[in-house]
């Protein structure tokens, strides 16, 4: 199996060396793990990709490479600069610092990675660690994800659905809860939730010179969304997989709206 890896955390990120090792296990001995990641952090960027200007690329060790673009930019370095003739089998995105469930599946750049490799028609799973008391401080705070990711990989590739409607392939966002190892509860599948008033906001900070500059900040992470969401379950202690799509159309919406406006 060829596996392509990609992160929105860049290169030298801690997670990237967990998934490394998550791919390299799902390979096998005869497998083969390709790196494409940021040269910099691109947290926050969502689908994001360079349109309007170059990406550098450089190759760093043997199927390792850095590109000066999104997750989105390095999938496509990797589908179509490094392995032209020999696409992947499978591409993973993550190991992300930090939950990607709920609203955030909308900024993370760990999605936008493997969105787009769902896009280009390849197997795509997003994986992100939630962050909290209970691993923050632990030696490894990405255990979890470490341990379980293996198992979780392979049984979407054994067990889960990659067809595609309307031309749009189904994807997978994998979040491992913020405990060690041996305390995750299990797996839940699990739709993606919405926390409740919480927001991405703006602080303003003056500088030296007198300019104001605005830094982004995320809300509360442990306000709990529905009952069998994905934040639910993760903050219940468990592995949560949600299926995705790009399609964004409300399809409960569509009679109802036709009703209202068509004409003719």
């Amino acid at each position: 199996m060829r596996i392509l890896i990609t992160n929105d955390d860049g290169i030298n990120a801690p997670g990237l060396a967990v998934l490394e090792r998550i791919a390299a296990e799902v390979a096998g001995p005869d497998g083969e793990v390709w790196t494409v990641a940021p040269a910099f952090e691109q947290s926050g960027v969502g689908h994001c990709i360079s349109y309007t200007h170059p990406t550098m690329i450089a190759e760093l060790g043997p199927r390792r490479f850095a590109a000066e673009g999104a997750p989105a930019d390095c999938v496509l370095a990797g589908l179509y600069h490094v392995l032209p003739d020999h696409p992947p089998d499978l591409i993973l995105s993550g190991v992300n610092r930090g939950n990607n469930s709920g609203e955030n599946v909308l900024y993370s750049g760990t999605l936008g990675g493997a969105l787009e490799g769902a896009l280009q028609g390849i197997p795509s799973v997003a994986l992100s660690q939630f962050y909290g008391p209970g691993n923050v401080r632990l030696e490894d705070s990405f255990e979890a994800a470490g341990v379980h990711g293996p198992r979780i990989v392979r049984a979407l590739l054994d067990k889960a659905s990659w067809d595609a409607e309307a031309g749009y392939h189904l994807f997978y966002n994998v979040n491992f809860p913020a405990c060690a190892a041996a305390e995750v509860k299990g797996t839940r599948v699990a739709a993606q939730g919405r926390r409740p008033g919480v927001n991405f906001s703006v602080t303003a900070q003056p500088s030296p010179s007198g300019r104001q500059f605005l830094w982004a900040r995320g809300g509360d992470q442990r306000v709990r969304s529905a009952p069998g969401s994905d934040v639910a379950a993760n903050l219940d202690g468990y592995i949560s997989v949600t299926p995705l799509r790009a399609d964004l159309t409300a399809q409960d919406h569509l009679a109802g709206l036709a009703a209202r406006l068509d004409e003719g």
